[in-house]
């Protein structure tokens, strides 16, 4: 159940808690509401702080109340700071340092997307010894630089194959058009044709099988992210299966996550036809792809151990207070 928090005030917390009657209260990010964490702690719920972050802690910093962040952290049991600095900022503010753990970033969303293995097989036979590149979730206003590079990057690799999923299926059509209009020798998927050796690019325009592709290719441009207004899209997923990652400058909604995969070699960023072309290139050699992979994978699984160790701390919280109750 998806439920709007109320507003920050006593009554209104009271309300929500009486209706609710939450077991356990896990807070993400910082961003923290006094009244509503006050109430929780006096009608006894257990208050986890995980994910922390610096950011969102330093929002939290009431300049006219200062006594109120130290009051507000001390009602919670455990924080997980995502990292150092976000742990010297919760104990700037008054939080018990025997509280404060760095475990890492909380993995958010990322999940191995499921895919048909009859089809996977079939194309990976067919292109087993061509490069391959990914364009994933790519506007119409990126189709030209997407192709313009796949252009560079096929004049250094002649039998390179590039993969273009559209952000929106409807808007598969009018790709279509531009990519028959620049004269490539293409295939479209949903129409259940296959590459063979003289097919340059394939436009992938079915919907729910990005599991398939992200295994199919080693590099992934994740589109969305040239152009403003997209605010890009979650890079956890072809990290999850294996893929080098290049991304634009406009990712607002997922910025702290291509940070963290930019800041550990595995993600770069891209800006127009000549740098994703570059970028391409450079990713082209198996090696070179498979250490960018092997470290964007390195990154999902970490968040992957932080999520598995909130998991067992909420279960043991709930263990505790059954047992409490009883």
């Amino acid at each position: 159940i998806r439920q709007p928090l109320p507003p920050d005030t006593i009554p209104a917390a009271e309300v929500f808690l009486n209706h609710w009657r939450p077991d356990l209260c896990l807070w993400s990010g910082g961003d923290l509401r006094p009244a509503l964490l006050i109430c929780a702690a006096r009608e006894g719920v257990p208050l986890c702080l995980v994910d922390a972050e610096e950011a969102l802690l330093e929002r939290s910093r009431w300049p006219w109340l200062r006594d109120l962040p130290r009051a507000v952290l001390a009602e919670f049991t455990e924080i997980h700071a995502r990292d150092e600095a976000a742990a010297r900022q919760a104990r700037r503010m008054g939080a018990d340092p025997a509280r404060v753990h760095v475990t890492g970033v909380l993995q958010e969303e990322a999940l191995a997307l499921p895919y048909r293995e009859d089809d996977h097989e079939t194309l990976a036979r067919l292109m087993r010894t061509r490069p391959v590149w990914l364009a994933a979730m790519v506007q119409p206003d990126e189709i030209e630089t997407v192709l313009g590079a796949h252009r560079e990057a096929s004049r250094a690799a002649h039998r390179c194959v590039l993969i273009v999923v559209p952000d929106d299926p409807e808007q598969s059509a009018g790709i279509a058009e531009r990519i028959a209009a620049q004269g490539w020798r293409y295939i479209t998927w949903s129409e259940g044709a296959l590459p063979d050796e003289t097919t340059q690019v394939i436009l992938a325009d079915t919907s729910g099988e990005m599991g398939l592709w992200y295994r199919l290719a080693p590099i992934c441009f994740m589109g969305s992210s040239l152009v403003s207004g997209h605010h890009g899209r979650d890079p956890d997923e072809p990290a999850a299966h294996g893929s080098a990652i290049l991304y634009g400058p406009n990712v607002a909604r997922y910025l702290h996550r291509y940070s963290r995969y930019a800041e550990a070699g595995a993600a770069r960023i891209v800006r127009d036809t000549d740098t994703l072309a570059v970028a391409v290139q450079a990713q082209l050699p198996p090696d070179r792809a498979a250490t960018m992979a092997h470290a964007a994978w390195e990154v999902a699984s970490r968040g992957a151990e932080v999520t598995d160790r909130v998991v067992e701390m909420v279960l043991d919280t709930l263990d505790r207070r059954a047992a409490a109750e009883t």
